[in-house]
């Protein structure tokens, strides 16, 4: 491996440019490509790497990981695999129902051209799941509680404008505030996946398309809107750049228990984010580091958050983590 870690970008959307900027802000790590389907000659990035995604297998022995920023809805099942038959890759896959389908497919491929792959980090699935299974090994004996914004969901939002007939959309995440108190103030409550969280999705329509067959195709899209109550606004482009520009988001893990009879514990972890992208592409960095250096060590295959030893993930010597973060 290079003195910096070589880092590829593939695709430069929202996420792509934050996974840009997150690198450049790392001493050990730099861009060297950035894969684009788009012209390069005109694409504008804080490094000016831009190359022809045709020209990614020019890149083999260059680049010591790839960190694929295509949507999940499309993209990532296909150029995952992909990617892996040239690079070590880093993917942000969030489909929950479909990460088992996607890990098989991506190990298969990973090990049969000796690379390792890290699929679906970020915060949800990534730091929220990691902390999912922390509180239920220290707690085996109680519920864990999910809640996520309120808040802009870039992958269902990515699933919105990929609908014929949608010309831009963006889609928020709303917990559902009452019950969530309640689970704060430490009731246990059995709850479906409709009663804890609301969808909020406003869409800008080609001229002449059917809004109402449009309006259907949102709400009973599997694993995006059909286990929720969604709420479809239909607003102009100028509407939609005024009002809807930001992309916050945030959430909170919690994960109640008893260590014996009577004796309840409470572990939380929350997030509130000024910039969903952004936040995601700094995780995205922090899984290139570790992929980067657990290659060299020689794992294959591919992992998740899961199979990722913490310190593979920071820039400091493991000498002084101990010393200052234990």
């Amino acid at each position: 491996m290079a003195e910096k870690i070589r880092v590829a970008i593939n695709g430069y959307g929202n996420l792509g440019r934050a996974v840009e900027l997150a690198v450049e802000r790392s001493e050990d790590m730099e861009v060297v490509a950035i894969f684009t389907r788009r012209d390069p000659s005109t694409l504008k990035t804080v490094t000016g790497r831009a190359v022809a995604g045709s020209e990614m297998a020019a890149w083999v022995g260059k680049v010591d990981v790839c960190v694929n920023c295509g949507g999940s809805a499309t993209d990532l099942i296909e150029q995952t695999p992909e990617a892996a038959t040239l690079f070590n890759v880093v993917d942000t896959f969030d489909t929950h129902a479909r990460i088992p389908e996607h890990f098989a497919i991506v190990d298969s491929v990973a090990r049969d051209h000796d690379h390792l792959v890290m699929i679906s980090t970020g915060w949800d699935p990534g730091l929220f799941s990691l902390n999912r299974l922390i509180g239920e090994s220290v707690l085996p004996a109680g519920e864990t509680y999910t809640f996520w914004g309120p808040g802009l969901s870039q992958g269902h939002s990515d699933a919105l404008r990929r609908i014929d007939g949608v010309v831009d959309a963006v889609q928020y995440t709303k917990p559902v505030e009452e019950v969530l108190e309640r689970i704060q103030a430490g009731e246990r409550l059995e709850l479906s996946t409709r009663e804890k969280h609301t969808r909020e999705c406003w869409v800008v329509l080609e001229e002449g398309a059917d809004a109402e067959a449009i309006r259907e195709q949102i709400v009973s899209m599997p694993n995006y809107f059909a286990d929720y109550d969604t709420t479809v606004n239909f607003i102009s482009a100028e509407e939609l750049a005024r009002d809807h520009a930001g992309m916050p988001h945030g959430g909170i893990v919690v994960r109640q228990g008893e260590t014996s009879e009577g004796v309840t514990q409470v572990v939380s972890f929350r997030l509130a984010l000024d910039s969903n992208p952004e936040f995601t592409g700094s995780v995205a960095a922090a899984s290139a580091r570790a992929v980067a250096r657990m290659a060299q060590d020689g794992v294959r295959g591919a992992i998740t958050i899961f199979d990722v030893p913490p310190a593979k993930l920071s820039p400091i010597d493991p000498v002084e983590l101990r010393k200052h973060l234990l």
